[in-house]
């Protein structure tokens, strides 16, 4: 069943006359057909009560007794085709009364029969009312493998049109997780279907979302290229109030583009057409036209213009609260606190930035979560430390959570091409077998059948030759590019330990020294200022080098390992009031250890040292490197307060882990010794031959 408005039905008193009139007058006027007429009866009003329940305008309550009658009714039923044509009603409707125990009932009792029946359409749309489902849900891998699953189907059966609208689905929820390579592509895979049908609103969409997608990636003029388009087929479209909704949103997402550019002029322009003549939108689309007009607010302040704004901003905020809009409350809180910013008013902004804060951990919205961290960490110098390590927990959370997302829809990809490569590879078996048969049977026929039979097998071994070689070169495509994939994943873990081990721990030490000399004007103080201020430099540099060539810039910041790891523990200890001592052999020619050892015992020892300061409360360090033929051992001791973990584990910060990453990652092996009141030690087994 195609997912569109049922009609409305007329009340329920009049359908039940309706259906004891029929009865009466079948069992008057069709004596002969008497054992069929309960049935179709049985039938009508079976699809009459779903119909009913489906009803938007009927009370809950009887909306309710409708389809559970109905459930029953079908249930009870003893044809198969029949009851499958019930299920996939009854699916639909309970997932539009948001009853999920009941939906996922009668889904799951579609999907079992249809594929009984071998019900494609059917099939596909249960596939559909459950990735629907699972979307509601925020299960996104669930969804995404149920649009693909639904899309597959109606492929199978050459429906372009429901199968362009399955690739839409699945590329808005690799929107959502950042997957913008794989929305992309199914986003064009969409268009593909829907260009030659004329679907000139579902193109629309298409080309809005490319617009989307390439804001994120910040490939500005991409994005105005694919918003151009997607006005260009929305003009095409002849109903006018679905012309002027989507017009309003159009222009609201162009505006954004110029606002992430900085441009508030051009943005300004679109978020004005967004709103002008929007007195309908107000009314029957509130958030919406809530949302436009704050972004019009917005960028009428950031160019200096403040008339009026404080006025327009309670307008937006009154139709929130009217919404019970709690995302909308968030964002126009943090609106008020980038207007009171622009007055200087710290006080007033940090009210409203909290305000923001409080509503966005009440409606789960994690990215205005992380803005208003970010803008507190900014302008409440108190708390600071305390907003900033926030944000950077729940960056590296949603980061995580990102990539396990893609990773799951990359294994749905994955795993529906090979299903579809063992098809075709079944399907030319047995063709060839079915050729080979044809050819033995044809060969007992005659001399002339035989001659001829021999002729087509050559032709038809060539084929095969032909199918052979080019399914090696497609398996060795998938293989590169599965390896590219892998390689990708691998680079994308290593910047996010470089940055967080290298360059994190570098600003915390240059901030911790700046923000204890702000108050002293001594030459010392001056020097260690600009020691601090040069290492912010040194940051900068480390920034910029490691997103052009993150790799052959981290071997050059080293020039010489035991320069590097003393300047490290001078650093650190002097920074801290630390006593440290380092003990190696002279003797040994340190740098000629391959790179990836010396940058990776860097990092592990710098955030070693990290966690001592932080955590341990110690006065003394030491660090002690042994080297043999076969390995090299780093031991980093320190005497404070130690620590037990829970369930005997060690602790698994994200420090931690990025250690054990590059301890893996060389081949070695690690150990923690811990003892409370007597400090720590950490033992690194790193080989020099892998």
């Amino acid at each position: 069943m195609l997912k569109t408005n049922l009609p409305q039905s007329p009340p329920l008193t009049k359908w039940l006359l309706h259906i004891l009139l029929c009865a009466a007058l079948g069992s008057c006027t069709l004596p002969n057909t008497k054992t069929e007429a309960p049935q179709t009866i049985a039938n009508d009003s079976i699809l009459s009560w779903i119909s009913l329940g489906s009803n938007s305008e009927m009370p809950l309550k009887q909306k309710n007794e409708l389809l559970k009658k109905a459930y029953i009714a079908a249930d009870k039923s003893t044809i198969d085709s029949a009851r499958i044509k019930y299920y996939s009603r009854l699916s639909l409707a309970y997932l539009e009364l948001n009853d999920s125990s009941l939906f996922r009932s009668v889904n799951h009792k579609a999907i079992s029969i249809s594929k009984k029946l071998n019900d494609t359409v059917a099939e596909a749309n249960a596939h559909w009312d459950l990735a629907d489902f699972f979307d509601t849900k925020m299960v996104k891998d669930s969804s995404f493998y149920h649009y693909s699953e639904a899309q597959k189907k109606y492929e199978s059966i050459g429906d372009k049109y429901l199968s362009g609208r399955m690739f839409f689905n699945m590329a808005v929820l690799q929107t959502n997780v950042k997957d913008y390579t794989g929305a992309e592509i199914n986003a064009f895979k969409a268009i593909e279907r829907l260009k030659p049908l004329d679907e000139y609103l579902r193109l629309h969409r298409c080309y809005s979302l490319l617009g989307s997608i390439t804001k994120e990636l910040k490939e500005y003029e991409r994005s105005l290229e694919y918003f151009n388009l997607a006005e260009e087929y929305l003009s095409e479209i002849d109903d006018e109030k679905t012309k002027k909704n989507f017009y309003s949103r159009l222009q609201n997402n162009i505006g954004n583009v110029y606002k992430d550019q900085g441009n508030y002029k051009a943005a300004k322009r679109y978020y004005q057409k967004a709103t002008l003549n929007q007195d309908s939108l107000q009314f029957n689309q509130p958030s919406i036209y809530a949302l436009q007009f704050n972004n019009l607010v917005l960028s009428r302040f950031k160019l200096g213009d403040t008339l009026n704004v404080f006025k327009d901003l309670e307008t937006v905020k009154q139709i929130r609260e009217e919404q019970n809009d709690i995302e909308g409350l968030s964002l126009v809180e943090y609106t008020y606190a980038e207007y009171y910013l622009s007055l200087k008013d710290t006080v007033n902004a940090m009210v409203s930035a909290r305000h923001a804060m409080q509503h966005a951990e009440q409606g789960s919205n994690n990215k205005r979560l992380l803005a208003s961290l970010g803008l507190l960490a900014r302008i409440d110098p108190e708390n600071s430390l305390k907003h900033t390590e926030r944000y950077i927990a729940l960056y590296d959370s949603l980061v995580q959570l990102e990539r396990q997302e893609r990773n799951k829809f990359t294994r749905i990809r994955f795993e529906t091409d090979e299903f579809i490569a063992e098809n075709e590879s079944l399907t030319r078996k047995k063709q060839i077998w079915t050729g080979l048969a044809l050819g033995i049977f044809l060969l007992g026929v005659s001399v002339y059948v035989i001659f001829h039979q021999r002729a087509k097998n050559q032709a038809l071994r060539f084929q095969q030759q032909q199918q052979t070689s080019n399914q090696e070169i497609f398996d060795l495509m998938l293989s590169q590019k599965q390896r590219i994939a892998e390689i990708k994943k691998a680079e994308q873990k290593r910047i996010s330990e470089e940055l967080h081990d290298g360059v994190l721990g570098k600003m915390l030490g240059a901030r911790m020294v700046l923000t204890g000399l702000n108050k002293v004007s001594t030459e010392e103080a001056l020097l260690e200022r600009a020691k601090a201020i040069a290492a912010l430099k040194d940051v900068e540099g480390e920034v910029r080098a490691i997103s052009h060539e993150l790799s052959h810039a981290a071997y050059h910041n080293i020039n010489n390992f035991i320069t590097s790891i003393q300047e490290l523990l001078k650093n650190v200890c002097t920074l801290n009031h630390l006593e440290y001592s380092f003990q190696y052999d002279e003797s040994q020619d340190w740098d000629t250890m391959k790179g990836d050892i010396k940058i990776n015992l860097y990092r592990m020892i710098q955030e070693i040292l990290q966690n001592a300061v932080k955590h341990a409360s110690c006065k003394n360090i030491l660090v002690s490197f042994v080297r043999t033929n076969e390995e090299i051992i780093v031991t980093i001791t320190d005497d404070g307060i130690g620590f037990v973990s829970k369930s005997g584990k060690t602790k698994t910060g994200i420090g931690m882990r990025n250690i054990r990453s590059r301890v893996e990652k060389l081949g070695g092996t690690w150990e923690i010794d811990s003892v409370i009141n007597k400090g720590t030690t950490i033992t690194l087994n790193i080989p020099l031959k892998n």
